[in-house]
């Protein structure tokens, strides 16, 4: 019986900053269940660390985060993932402190959660983004709590509706990222963003970020168990396994 490949979500606390990073190359960061879990407790940890005023949510390897799991979202019901999902938003949207994205490279579909919730996306001019639900007969439904938010709707339809890959640059046009950098640049720009949020006080970023996010907040709360119960639907659906079988086989 061969092992299965470990995943980890490591933690780092350097000069005020805690470095969670996804390292889990084998599905290229893809959101299982032991990825997301791991996501939890580093940023449990990060809150509670005294050594830490920013966060900053990483990745190894060349993809930031391929979204969802397809082949755990094959095999079982997909609601209480997506619940899973709606909560991890929900965490980094209240997270005592600051939250920042770096984006090295791709992030797809329930990866584009992640990144709508925190509070700055930095990413190399070569990361792209796709919210490629639409194409499996799905829909990007527990992160359009954050991510539709963050997007101009013209943006947000186009994005969803085609499920096309674009840039980190039309990607900062339509809303869902702050500051785009040459990639030989990426930790410079990510390292100066952390060092100005730093110079916070924890109860001023705590409250700041309350404000900023509370309407996000209430918005998710109002209606994740809607979007959940559309998640498991549609991954229910014979139309959708069909499309996820036919990805998987190609991808093998």
């Amino acid at each position: 019986m061969s092992e299965q490949p470990q995943v980890q979500v490591t933690y780092a606390v350097s000069d005020g900053v805690a470095t969670i990073t996804l390292d889990s190359p084998h599905n290229r960061n893809a959101l299982s269940r032991a990825l997301v879990g791991g996501l939890f407790e580093a940023l449990e940890r990060a809150a509670e660390d005294d050594a830490a005023r920013v966060v900053v949510v990483a990745a190894t390897g060349s993809v930031f985060c391929s979204g969802a799991d397809l082949s755990e979202a094959a095999s079982g019901s997909m609601e209480q993932g997506a619940l899973e999902i709606v909560r991890l938003q929900r965490v980094i949207l209240l997270h005592p402190k600051p939250v920042v994205c770096r984006l090295q490279g791709p992030v797809r579909a329930g990866g584009t959660g992640i990144v709508a919730a925190a509070d700055v996306v930095v990413a190399a001019e070569g990361a792209t983004f796709a919210l490629t639900e639409v194409k499996l007969g799905l829909a990007p439904a527990a992160i359009s709590l954050t991510v539709f938010p963050r997007m101009t709707s013209r943006a947000a339809a186009l994005r969803a509706l085609g499920g096309e890959v674009f840039t980190a640059a039309q990607a900062q046009a339509d809303g869902l990222v702050t500051e785009v950098v040459p990639a030989e640049e990426l930790d410079e720009a990510v390292d100066r963003v952390t060092a100005s949020l730093a110079t916070g006080a924890l109860q001023g970023l705590r409250e700041t970020k309350k404000l900023l996010n509370a309407p996000l907040v209430e918005h998710l709360d109002a209606h994740g168990r809607d979007v959940a119960a559309l998640s498991a639907r549609l991954f229910g659906s014979e139309e959708a396994k069909e499309a996820m079988t036919a990805f998987l086989s190609r991808k093998r």
